[in-house]
């Protein structure tokens, strides 16, 4: 499966549902399966900073206790949309989509980025320990690890 790295808290706060995008410098074609890792970083200062610090102890989390160095979930990349404009309360995406609210806090909206559309979460009965890599990345996840 497709595996992408993500820095926390970015990681969980998007498998947990806060955010309907991840934001990328880089554009993919790939759609489909994808897996969520998160990598050994944690960005300690966005911890702290609202709604972050707020979203991650609705779901039990601070930046002490957020989950490195493993496979969090599985997903699917279901489109990859350009950023056409943006502002500090919303971004405009190249298929007439409008990101506002928490989705534009929990981003980099900047013109020429890229949302990535993901749905579908599914966490993993136990995380599965890897070293992530940079860009996509194939690893083997058994269907039986997936709630």
């Amino acid at each position: 499966m497709k595996v992408l790295s993500m820095i926390q808290p970015w990681a969980t706060l998007l498998v947990q549902g806060e955010t309907l995008y991840e934001t990328r410098s880089w554009k993919t074609r790939y759609r489909g399966p994808l897996a969520i890792h998160a990598s050994q970083k944690v960005d300690k200062l966005a911890c702290k900073h609202e709604p972050i610090r707020s979203l991650l102890a609705k779901n039990g989390y601070t930046e002490q206790n957020l989950p490195t160095g493993v496979i969090l979930a599985t997903c699917e990349l279901s489109n990859c949309y350009q950023v056409i404009d943006a502002n500090h309360t919303s971004a405009i995406l190249d298929c007439g989509k409008v990101v506002s609210g928490k989705d534009i806090l929990l981003g980099d909206y900047s013109p020429g980025y890229f949302a990535w559309e993901i749905v579908g979460f599914r966490l993993l009965k136990t995380y599965i320990p890897v070293k992530g890599k940079l860009g996509l990345w194939e690893y083997p996840i058994d269907e039986e690890l997936m709630i």
